[in-house]
């Protein structure tokens, strides 16, 4: 596995950060077919089928920083770099 791990500070409160974590999630399910739901302030993602099959993660709320996890299969390590970019871009329009 190859794992991704990025982490943004925001100013927002924590349910207006929540909301933009979805946004987020909402957005990965698009794009990659993943399968997503909340656990506490934390939302668990995997991709059981699909072009991204294998991959799972989080993204992690807290007041005042929003950490994004996600573990790539194997197959995806070469794409790295750029789904790195584009979760850092997507959080920086979210935040």
């Amino acid at each position: 596995m190859s794992t991704i791990d990025i982490t943004r500070g925001h100013t927002l409160a924590k349910d207006d950060a929540k909301k933009r974590a979805e946004e987020l999630a909402k957005s990965l399910e698009t794009k990659f077919n993943l399968t997503w739901r909340w656990d506490g302030d934390t939302i668990r993602f995997d991709a059981p089928h699909g072009p991204a099959k294998g991959t799972k993660g989080e993204v992690a709320v807290s007041d005042k920083n929003v950490r994004v996890q996600i573990d790539l299969p194997f197959l995806l390590k070469m794409l790295k770099g750029t789904v790195e970019a584009k979760v850092e871009e997507k959080l920086k329009q979210l935040l």
